[in-house]
């Protein structure tokens, strides 16, 4: 193909999928175009080894940091989040998923770390970006995953850029997010000169989760522990607003030690504790100039940073707090208290046997009433993780994606978040659903999907029909395991192949079928694998 074809195909098939993700945006899912299996560790999970999934951004020439994190809740959210995906894409980080994931402590006597090491070798040599398995490194953990970001850069401190825990640990924590034992460090391990980032919600606010952090600070003067209280937010939620700081930090941290050079605490700014309660607060300053107690105070890259966590609370600061229930069929969902999700539906489908309804309502503080002091404004319910679309406010439909419906404890659990931006007298509100599908459908006629090898292509392909069908005339679905592509309706569409990609490049297609309970059962997935080529 002469040059000039080979540009104006590719500007055709960049304009096919933008306009595509402009009309479909709710619909399409993120792209992960390499996977790897974590051949030497077995998952507890699943009893097989996990997966390792890889994004680069379509337009990087070199990969300057590998940010990674394993499964389990927020990860996902923020990982596939197109606005962070787009920081990243503009600084040249990639990102790393592990499904399941390899180990919450980080506890290198395990042999994680030699897992790490060789899946990092993997997906470098499968993606041709060979800096994979070299580059500097950005720990990210949620909740019970927590933990891990601190022991990671514990045990890797020449390799850690930054360091970012969310909703979840301060270092060394008595209160570890998985309930086990945190790992001892010894005499001479810290984190020393390593920008790290705690993340706490207003709404699952504890002192006890935050002042471990303090107390970390003053035995490791020489740490550099950032923390933004996320004002209006929860534990299961990732608002673009905190996702924007954290990509903010993240770009700080990459253009102050390209060279992972220590960063000098006294170099910075610090910023006073923040709690919901806080009435007075000391004004942030660079660290020789802060008037607060600087034992209660933590640190900042400069100014920007500590105004824009400041800003935060500000905004929330004397707003009167709202709440949300989900609601179905007509009546409000059972709020539990002492449930960690609080809320939980049941699996109710239409004819089809995947899509289901739910809508979010304003309520009293018990979340059991309804309520009129609110904001005039419709909340929305956002996909945290698993196996579920967000059609509308109110629709929702079953959707397997490339962890497949073997893990016993993932593939059937689906996760919302209902979301109410605030005003200038109330607060944003956020309450989390959870939706446990019932399994495989085993107790009706059985059913096989046929779907059809798909041939090779060059690359410039825009598009791929997919034409899988099943003996009980039933509508099949798909989703994309790896590979630069996404699926929309029963089309593939091949995006944007980095530039240094290794070719031929893999496409793994999965063609599945849920059934219907009682009536037919759930189809055995079907997987065709082809090959983009040079």
């Amino acid at each position: 193909m002469h040059k000039h074809q080979r540009t104006l195909a590719s500007m055709k098939r960049l304009l096919l999928f933008f306009t595509l993700i402009t009309l479909f945006a709710p619909l399409i899912d993120a792209q992960w175009q390499w996977r790897v299996s974590v051949s030497d560790w077995i998952s507890g999970e699943t009893g097989t080894s996990p997966d390792a999934f890889l994004w680069i951004p379509e337009n990087c020439q070199k990969v300057n940091a590998v940010m990674f994190a394993n499964q389990n809740m927020d990860e996902e959210t923020l990982f596939e989040l197109p606005s962070f995906r787009k920081h990243l894409s503009e600084m040249g980080i990639a990102l790393i998923w592990f499904a399941p994931m390899l180990e919450q402590q980080w506890d290198v006597k395990t042999g994680v770390q030699q897992s790490f090491d060789n899946t990092l070798r993997a997906l470098a040599e499968v993606s041709g970006y060979d800096e994979i398995a070299t580059s500097p490194l950005i720990p990210f953990g949620h909740s019970a995953q927590a933990t891990m970001p601190w022991n990671f850069a514990a045990w890797n401190p020449n390799r850690t850029l930054c360091i970012i825990s969310f909703h979840g640990d301060a270092p060394r924590t008595n209160l570890c997010g998985y309930g086990r034992e945190n790992l001892e460090w010894g005499r001479t391990r810290n984190i020393d000169g390593i920008p790290s980032i705690m993340i706490v919600g207003e709404y699952e606010w504890w002192d006890a989760r935050v002042l471990p952090a303090l107390a970390f600070k003053m035995k490791y003067p020489g740490s550099c522990i950032s923390f933004l209280g996320d004002a209006g937010r929860g534990h299961f939620d990732v608002s673009e607003q905190t996702a924007d700081y954290i990509a903010l930090f993240i770009r700080k941290t990459l253009e102050t030690r390209p060279d992972l050079e220590k960063i000098k605490p006294e170099d910075g700014w610090l910023a006073q504790w923040w709690r919901p309660s806080d009435k007075k607060r000391a004004a942030a300053a660079p660290v020789n100039k802060y008037k607060g107690n600087p034992h209660e105070a933590f640190w900042y890259f400069d100014k920007e940073m500590a105004k824009l966590a400041e800003q935060r609370y500000t905004a929330t600061r004397h707003k009167q707090p709202t709440y949300l229930n989900f609601r179905q069929n007509g009546k409000l969902l059972n709020y539990d208290d002492n449930q960690h999700i609080k809320t939980r539906a049941v699996f109710s489908p239409e004819a089809d046997g995947i899509t289901y309804h739910l809508n979010v309502q304003f309520t009293d503080s018990t979340h059991n009433n309804l309520s009129d002091n609110h904001p005039d404004i419709k909340p929305s319910i956002k996909r945290i993780c698993g196996p579920v679309k967000v059609i509308n406010d109110s629709t929702f439909r079953v959707d397997f994606y490339r962890i497949g419906i073997n893990n016993p404890k993932r593939s059937w659990d689906m996760v919302l978040c209902a979301e109410a931006p605030g005003n200038r007298i109330y607060k944003e509100s956020v309450q989390q659903i959870e939706i446990k599908l019932p399994g495989r459908h085993e107790n009706g006629k059985r059913q096989t999907i046929f779907f059809p090898s798909i041939d090779d292509v060059p690359e410039g392909t825009e598009s791929i029909a997919l034409n899988a069908t099943t003996d009980r005339n039933l509508p099949v679905s798909y989703f994309v395991k790896e590979g630069p592509a996404v699926v929309e309706g029963n089309n593939l569409i091949i995006t944007g192949i980095p530039p240094r990609s290794k070719f031929p490049v893999k496409v793994v297609v999965v063609a599945w079928q849920y059934g219907k309970t009682g009536e037919v059962n759930t189809a055995e997935p079907v997987e065709q694998t082809f090959y983009i080529t040079k």
